[in-house]
């Protein structure tokens, strides 16, 4: 194989793991959070990051991104400590802003390498460039939330 296919699948697969664990961990806030409104917030920003699945699997039909939805072993820890977290928080619902805002600023640091090392087809740096600015926005917007929690 191509070492440059081989490089563009492998930075497509990151940010895919990368919005898989977004998707288990906005649903994990949505478990742990006790204001409704917050629990349908997480659960939308879960169902945008399936879309942005979609949205990176339908840019590069012919590579081999991953199918399977594990997300990663720090994703998986992450997940746990929320779960700890909320356990022992006063505050669950500010525990699991601060928590998605730590994830989301993780996951645009890796949209941000990707885009920065990876020499990837116009349409695919365009929708990751696109998803890593809607991420960046939402950012701004949890941390509003989160000023008035």
């Amino acid at each position: 194989m191509n070492n440059d296919i081989k490089e563009i699948e492998d930075s497509i697969n990151d940010i895919i793991q990368k919005n898989e664990d977004a998707i288990k961990g906005y649903e994990k806030a949505a478990e742990n959070a006790k204001e409704i409104g917050l629990k349908h917030y997480f659960l939308t920003k879960s169902k945008e990051r399936r879309n942005f699945l979609v949205g990176l699997k339908a840019t590069v039909p012919a590579l081999e991104t991953r199918d399977d939805m594990n997300g990663s072993a720090t994703g998986a820890v992450h997940r746990a400590w929320m779960d700890v977290k909320a356990f022992f928080s006063g505050d669950n619902d500010e525990a699991m802003l601060e928590e998605a805002i730590r994830g989301d600023k993780a996951a645009v640091e890796e949209y941000n390498e990707v885009l920065a090392k990876t020499d990837l087809p116009v349409e695919t740096a365009k929708i990751i460039r696109e998803q890593r600015n809607w991420i960046v926005t939402n950012l701004d917007k949890i941390k509003r939330l989160e000023d008035v929690m």
